[in-house]
């Protein structure tokens, strides 16, 4: 059984030393509705500590209204495109505003599941099998390659959002041509039957570190957008039950993959273990992950005491400009 060893204790607070933040959510991606509430979440807990937090919507409102709002630091609780994928981030570094997780590159490298793969593959992270599908692709030797049943994905996507199960060799084109309509590469993946796992990383370089891992149980094996979100009928364990030594082997892969991309401040990575042999195999790392009631870095940070506002008030206090800056930890 996995043991929540790990206890953060949060500094002193001096709520006025953190200016006035700016908290981002909203936007403008497939994953708007979800990120309003993350946002809504972080700005009351951080209003719960006394920061002098306010709202900022980078779907409704411009950058020229983010600069003359003249914040000190900035939360970020977008999800996907323009909030997630280093273009807002390279925005507020030109506009001078410290921002909360990742930097402009880790950002953009974490968004994209494919570059994302050849990185983690060069370190030794392990990740299921692929395949990058265009309009050239034999689909026939991509079912040859991976086997059924596959799974299909667009690879700028997240919150499940255009994944197709594919079971049958004639259901891939539609499959590929579902994504192409959202992205323009496809990615096709060996598909691993097992259990699913994510694992919540704080901290940056040397100093990131896992938290409890969290087991996801869902109707039917189908972690989807609703049952992610909007059901009570997902079970999550956390501590997740597994034997000590493959917790420890999850969390190791984990951070190294979450170190790999350079990722800061915190993030989520996503891992299946396969059911005949109990090998982890990583599938994607999340660098601004939800925030919800329902979310796991927050049910993961209970897990060790953090409660919901300490969790934000920590990840607000790593916030700073990265580019140009020698990295800590």
């Amino acid at each position: 059984m996995q043991k929540a060893n790990i206890v953060t204790t949060t500094p002193t607070l001096d709520a006025a030393a953190f200016g006035k933040v700016g908290v981002l959510f909203g936007g403008r991606s497939a994953e708007r509705e979800i990120s309003l509430i993350s946002g809504n979440g972080v700005l009351q807990a951080l209003k719960s500590r006394g920061i002098d937090a306010h709202a900022f919507d980078p779907g409704t409102q411009s950058l020229a209204d983010l600069a003359a709002q003249q914040f000190d630091r900035v939360f970020i609780a977008l999800h996907g495109r323009y909030g997630e994928d280093g273009s807002l981030q390279g925005a507020l570094e030109l506009l001078g505003i410290p921002y909360t997780g990742s930097g402009v590159m880790a950002s953009s490298v974490g968004m994209d599941k494919i570059t994302t793969k050849k990185i983690w593959l060069q370190e030794n992270v392990p990740t299921p099998r692929y395949v990058t599908i265009d309009a050239d692709t034999d689909l026939d030797a991509v079912v040859a390659g991976l086997g059924l049943p596959l799974i299909v994905k667009p690879p700028l996507e997240g919150s499940s959002i255009g994944i197709t199960k594919v079971t049958q060799a004639d259901q891939l084109k539609e499959a590929v041509a579902l994504v192409t309509s959202m992205d323009e590469a496809v990615l096709a993946e060996e598909f691993v039957t097992g259990r699913e796992f994510t694992v919540a990383v704080l901290g940056q370089g040397a100093s990131a570190r896992a938290l409890p891992i969290v087991e996801i149980v869902a109707p039917e094996g189908k972690y989807d957008y609703q049952n992610k979100y909007f059901t009570d009928d997902t079970v999550y364990h956390c501590p997740a039950p597994l034997p000590e030594e493959l917790t420890h082997e999850i969390q190791h892969h984990a951070v190294n993959a979450y170190r790999a991309l350079g990722c800061e401040g915190w993030g989520r990575v996503d891992v299946l273990v396969r059911e005949s042999d109990m090998r982890p195999f990583l599938l994607e790392v999340n660098t601004s992950p939800g925030m919800t009631t329902h979310s796991l870095v927050p049910m993961a940070a209970r897990a060790v005491g953090i409660p919901y506002e300490d969790l934000c008030v920590e990840i607000l206090r790593s916030a700073r400009l990265k580019m140009g800056q020698k990295a800590k930890g």
